[in-house]
């Protein structure tokens, strides 16, 4: 039985903003008020904030700036954050049921979806998730990518296939006064690609791009942006959506404008959208990428879209999947490989059948990798309502050491070098450092122990 005598303990997995607006809701809620609540905030990476220091391209600073609001929550004296430590590895679900009442994984999605095509494998073949760690100095990917192509395909038409596609056709010059790293600047540096081609089964008023990325591409002066006017196609379906939506109309008069301007001088790089080009192979030679099959469609007259049997093969060095991302399969905790999701109810884990007493989910590991950040908040507080009402039901947790030093007290013990959230006050400062020396606002550090060294782990804040 919880003890209201003290505030309620919960352990949220993922300091993503998923997780951070979940520890916001749980501040927030009105029947929480009185007693209070005490978070603790698990992250594996020595850094908080997950998709936003991980995920976003370093040109969109407009959407990092969320780490403004994020930062506010973190301010709050009822959050720790414990960086640096591995849920499985470093901290298990049966410690974590022993020090709190309510457990929350909001741990997110780092790989990508399979794209069940001929060629997948071959080299030259690359996940877009993978691409995007790499540009955003995750600590752990690869230091070096190769960008040996002139000519490179990305398929796919959401956000994330355009920021790959952006970064791909920007000069390492351009991309330098953000906050990559000197690995990320040099591979840039070298691109090759002076082609970059998008893919699409389907038409403008289907591709999920929003419309501010969209117009994106076009503020590079060496990006030339080029739409096949015969591309420009709707039916009764694609006309209904755009009646429907103001994004999906915005976003096909962005095509469209694409597709009748005058061509673009002064741009040494071409991007190309393409749409109605299924691909079904990626072509290969010696166990390397040569090209893309793609098969082309026409509209049914709903809005999908059906093959015409034609193909065409497109000479290409490299091939970016941008298909979705697929959440990581947490141990312990019962996972939907096909959605990519732990099974919830409103956010209350569920194993055949049952709820799994104390347990929830929110933010992508609830519901698949869609929709934007900012989505991820209706997400938490649907989660902290079941929460709340398993509270007043006396269904959560009832665990056997619930004291905020309990928990410090057994990472320390095992010797985990956890981070806190001043020690993210000092790696942020290390970073800004970095940066003034060359004149920029930060400098990412990318190595695990250079982070650590900064954070200077095992100092534990907010008393």
């Amino acid at each position: 039985m919880s003890d209201s005598s003290r505030p309620l303990r919960v352990a949220i997995v993922g300091a993503g903003p998923a997780g951070i607006y979940a520890a916001d809701a749980l501040m927030k809620h009105d029947s929480l008020a009185d007693r209070g609540v005490s978070i603790d905030l698990y992250e594996r990476m020595p850094a908080p904030f997950g998709l936003i220091r991980y995920g976003v391209a370093p040109d969109h600073p407009r959407i990092k700036g969320i780490i403004t609001a994020l930062h506010k929550v973190l301010d709050k004296p009822q959050v720790r954050l414990l960086g640096n430590v591995d849920y499985g590895t470093d901290i298990t679900l049966e410690e974590l049921h022993d020090h709190y009442e309510a457990v929350i994984f909001s741990t997110g999605a780092t790989d990508d979806r399979v794209l069940d095509i001929p060629g997948v494998d071959l080299d030259g073949s690359y996940g877009a998730a993978q691409f995007v760690a790499w540009y955003d100095g995750h600590p752990d990917f690869p230091r070096t990518w190769p960008l040996e192509h002139e000519k490179v395909a990305v398929i796919g038409v959401g956000n994330v296939a355009l920021d790959v596609a952006r970064v791909l056709a920007k000069t390492g010059d351009e991309l330098l006064p953000t906050e990559i790293p000197a690995n990320v600047y040099e591979g840039l540096k070298a691109n090759k690609a002076v082609e970059v081609h998008v893919f699409g089964r389907r038409g403008p008023a289907q591709a999920k791009f929003t419309p501010l990325e969209l117009k994106e591409l076009d503020h590079s002066p060496t990006i030339e942006v080029i739409v096949n006017p015969e591309d420009i196609e709707y039916d009764e379906g694609s006309a209904v959506a755009r009646r429907s939506s103001k994004i999906t109309d915005q976003v096909a008069t962005i095509i469209e404008n694409y597709a009748i301007r005058e061509p673009k001088t002064g741009a040494i790089h071409k991007l190309f959208l393409h749409f109605f080009e299924n691909p079904t192979e990626i072509l290969g030679e010696d166990g390397k990428v040569v090209g893309l099959r793609t098969e082309r469609t026409e509209l049914d007259g709903t809005g999908n879209v059906r093959s015409t049997g034609k193909t065409t093969d497109w000479e290409l060095g490299a091939v970016y999947r941008a298909v979705g991302y697929l959440s990581d399969n947490l141990p312990r905790i019962p996972f939907d490989q096909q959605a990519g999701v732990i099974p919830n109810e409103a956010g209350r884990i569920f194993d055949e059948g049952k709820h799994l007493t104390g347990m929830y989910a929110t933010g992508w590991i609830k519901r698949g990798p869609v929709g934007l950040i900012g989505h991820t908040k209706g997400d938490a507080n649907e989660t902290v309502q079941c929460v709340v009402d398993d509270l007043a039901n006396g269904g959560l947790l009832d665990p056997a050491n619930p004291s905020e030093d309990a928990v410090i007290a057994l990472l320390e013990s095992k010797g985990v070098p956890f981070t806190t959230w001043d020690g993210w006050y000092r790696l942020d400062e290390h970073e800004r450092k970095l940066g003034e020396a060359q004149g920029r606002e930060r400098v990412k550090v990318v190595e695990r122990e250079e982070m650590l060294a900064a954070s200077e782990p095992g100092k534990v804040q907010k008393g």
